[in-house]
């Protein structure tokens, strides 16, 4: 038995919960994992996991095998760099989940990305609130805002640029705000991730004023957002992304520009710092790079 295999099998079943998605990244059958942790738990004549119909679960014992295992793959892959004469290969695939402004974002660049690591793949989930990244095998999350989970380690990367607009056919009904009090007597429309979606947090240049809204409609997801922007349902808070293009175009008008919507810090999250593949490490270095490329992102101020 290939037992750095076999840890590996049985590692990445745990964080995945699944054979059949372990056996996917690992490029195997799902046969040849079961085989392999079950010739751990023979070797080690000990049961590491709980297998139902259903669902997959660690004993007490697996448990406490995972850090020791993790440990003994990192040892071995540092050995293998260190007496690799070529660079190593990102190969596998990456549970990827950010928000969808962003999401949009990184879509336009993947393809040049995955033609340059060909044992590459992404899953590329849009999601606006926050996952369990262990429970459902996710490598890395994009998360706007503060994160408050200790547990993960966090890794700043840029910071959020939005845009408080209207479509012109909705200013043509309504006169635009001019002050952030303003705001609360205009129809809104507002994405919810997680937080408040009764309030909007605007900045005057030194502190971030906060004004209460009764929006009548609110969504999920940034992208449904936009459209009903554009379909004149009221003002809304959106993303340079999304944004720009319309401003530009005249489909929306930048309101009240002289106190933008307060920016939020934009970070990676994910479950550990140590043994982080190199197909998730390569996908890491792309995002960072990627949100750098962007000036209204890169900048703090």
């Amino acid at each position: 038995m290939d037992i750095v295999s076999a840890l590996r099998a049985f590692v990445r079943v745990a964080e995945t919960g699944s054979f059949s998605a372990a056996a996917v990244d690992l490029n195997l059958t799902q046969p040849a994992v079961s085989r392999q942790v079950s010739a751990l738990e023979e070797h080690l004549n000990t049961r590491l996991l709980h297998r139902t119909t259903n669902a997959l679960a660690l004993t007490a014992e697996g448990e406490h095998m995972i850090p020791v295992a993790l440990r003994v793959i990192e040892a071995v892959d540092a050995l293998n760099e260190a007496s690799c004469t070529e660079p190593a290969m990102a190969t596998g695939r990456v549970r990827l989940t950010l928000p969808a402004p962003l999401g949009l974002y990184v879509s336009d660049r993947l393809a040049a990305f995955l033609e340059q690591h060909p044992g590459l793949s992404v899953d590329l989930i849009f999601r606006e609130e926050p996952s369990d990244l262990v429970g459902e095998g996710i490598d890395l999350e994009v998360r706007l805002g503060p994160v408050s989970d200790s547990s993960l380690v966090c890794r700043r990367i840029g910071w959020t640029t939005a845009f408080l607009v209207a479509a012109p056919n909705y200013l043509e009904r309504r006169a635009a705000p001019e002050t952030p009090g303003d705001v609360s007597s205009h129809e809104c429309i507002c994405y919810s991730r997680a937080g408040d979606e009764r309030q909007w947090a605007f900045s005057d240049g030194a502190d971030d004023v906060f004004v209460r809204i009764a929006p009548r409609l609110v969504a999920n997801n940034a992208v449904a957002v936009h459209r009903a922007a554009l379909a004149g349902s009221g003002l809304a808070i959106l993303s340079h992304i999304l944004a720009c293009p319309d401003i530009e175009a005249g489909r929306l008008v930048n309101v009240m520009p002289e106190f933008p919507p307060a920016r939020l810090p934009i970070s990676i999250v994910y479950p550990s710092r140590r043994n982080m593949p190199l197909r998730v490490r390569t996908v890491l270095d792309f995002l960072v790079q990627a949100v750098r490329e962007d000036p209204l992102m890169a900048s703090a101020s």
